[in-house]
């Protein structure tokens, strides 16, 4: 791949990503200024990050006092075996088995009560969510459009941004800083492509020689700067 179809190919996901966040931001201003809507969204966000926090609590209560049960039969197994005749060695089992009963009530009390926490975030989560849905409802099908919209936007931005990462691999650093700068001082357009023996944003006249260069080679536009692409 020459340098330049690289770098033109970036330019093509980076307009892309401009377009999406471009949409997103309309999106998000229109969302904004309907205060009510706004902080129903957030209370479905932050009672979603309790509900996801409050579940982890409790499958991890409920790892330890498995664990500790396990801890228990295995004590009380080397207990009741008959392999330990040592009465002090007996006497330790007995009270290491009574340390461990009395540590999982304490475990069990902090799963019951991980459990009514993650019973209760649930509840405020759905309550949330069922909040939103009427609101929105309320609204009409436009704001819930917008809603569709902006998560299957920020899904396309995910991919895009993959994308990107995969475009930068064969690009020298060099020149990647070159197309970054042309990027912030050309209005987001770094590469144009030779249209009809021109720069096709500025439509300066390029010659023969200078567009047989840029299929091999970077090639700067001697009016606008920008990187020229010969297809």
């Amino acid at each position: 791949m020459s340098a330049t179809l690289g770098i033109f190919r970036l330019q093509q996901v980076d307009r892309q990503i401009d377009r999406v966040r471009s949409q997103l931001d309309t999106i998000q201003k229109t969302l904004e200024n309907d205060a009510e809507l706004k902080q129903a969204l957030n209370k479905v966000e932050v009672t979603q990050k309790d509900n996801l926090y409050a579940s982890h609590e409790m499958k991890n209560a409920e790892a330890e006092v498995q664990a500790q049960k396990i801890k228990i039969e295995q004590t009380e197994s080397s207990l009741y075996s008959g392999n330990v005749k040592n009465p002090k060695e007996l006497q330790d089992l007995q009270m290491e088995s009574a340390s461990l009963k009395k540590h999982l009530v304490t475990l069990e009390e902090r799963e019951l009560e991980a459990m009514l926490k993650a019973e209760t975030a649930s509840t405020e989560y759905e309550k949330a969510k069922t909040e939103l849905e009427l609101l929105q409802a309320k609204r009409g099908n436009e704001h819930k459009k917008l809603i569709e919209d902006k998560e299957s936007l920020t899904k396309q931005l995910e991919s895009l941004a993959d994308e990107r990462e995969a475009s930068l691999a064969p690009i020298d650093t060099t020149l990647l800083q070159s197309y970054e700068d042309l990027r912030k001082h050309k209005r987001g357009i770094a590469v144009s492509e030779i249209e009809d023996n021109a720069c096709a944003l500025c439509g300066t006249d390029i010659n023969a020689a200078a567009q047989q260069n840029a299929r091999k080679q970077i090639v700067y536009c001697p009016s606008c700067g920008r990187i020229l692409f010969a297809n």
